[in-house]
């Protein structure tokens, strides 16, 4: 009896140690959420965000607070000698909260460190054919680990974020990864709210992520990135390139698809313009 009395003691002081923390970040998040920016911080992002100039004034106020947060507690590495500066943190966090807006969020919080090299990095990947380890390198814009760092080229976010209409994002690419990931699986099936979305959702990107195979086999023009048909998570990470960058054209040429990212974001980019 002693023993069951013990195990309860225990088990009560973890929930309530738990408990106890998570009010604490709550409230924090909420003092955050209602931290005003500074006139500097918000001339940073209409010079360096072409989108924030776009988002109506209610959401630019709502990406404010989701940045506090972003950058309370997400830690920012500069490898291969970049110094991290207000101007790079504000940037990528600017990017990557754009994904939030709308929604209940957690914050990527599966993980809390970003790697930022100067340019373009070389990585290794390894393989195996049979019993053989293959070894090959690479060359990195960005990367997102689950559990990990999400890795990011400066030179490669600032190209991506200048040209507001080309479909290429970095920043959103990588932490629409993040988002994918919430689900411990990286298979272009973020988590949705209701267990029913997941049938639109599977049968409206499978068949254009196979359309998207179709036309390149082809040699035709597409709207979403080429690089979407290598696999179903690179295929949702291309797609919300095209869906905040691209939303009109995405949305006259791939009706379904829109309307589905639409409803996963809770935005309408489209009508922005």
């Amino acid at each position: 009896m002693t023993g069951l009395w013990l195990v309860f003691v225990v088990l009560s002081s973890i929930v309530f140690t738990w408990y106890v923390l998570r009010q604490r970040r709550k409230k924090h998040i909420q003092s955050l959420l209602e931290s005003p920016f500074s006139d500097t911080q918000i001339q940073l992002l209409r010079d360096n965000l072409p989108l924030y100039r776009k988002l109506p004034s209610s959401l630019q106020h709502e990406l404010h607070g989701h940045i506090n947060v972003f950058l309370s507690e997400k830690l920012f590495v500069g490898v291969a000698g970049l110094t991290i500066t207000d101007e790079i943190k504000l940037t990528i966090a600017g990017q990557a909260c754009m994904l939030l807006l709308g929604r209940k969020t957690n914050y990527f919080s599966r993980h809390t460190t970003i790697l930022v090299y100067p340019n373009a990095y070389r990585g290794t990947q390894i393989h195996y054919e049979g019993m053989l380890e293959i070894e090959t390198e690479y060359k990195g814009l960005g990367e997102s680990w689950y559990r990990g760092p999400v890795v990011l080229s400066w030179d490669d976010v600032k190209r991506g974020v200048f040209d507001v209409s080309d479909g290429h994002n970095v920043v959103l690419h990588e932490f629409a990864h993040q988002l994918d990931q919430e689900d411990s699986a990286m298979n272009g099936a973020p988590l949705l709210l209701q267990q029913s979305q997941y049938i639109s959702w599977a049968r409206v990107l499978s068949e254009e992520y196979k359309a998207l195979q179709q036309k390149i086999k082809k040699g035709e023009a597409t709207v979403i990135d080429q690089y979407g048909a290598t696999h179903p998570a690179e295929f949702f990470a291309v797609a919300t390139e095209a869906f905040f960058e691209k939303p009109q054209q995405l949305k006259n040429k791939h009706e379904q698809l829109y309307e589905e990212l639409k409803q996963f974001y809770h935005l309408d980019p489209a009508a922005w313009a």
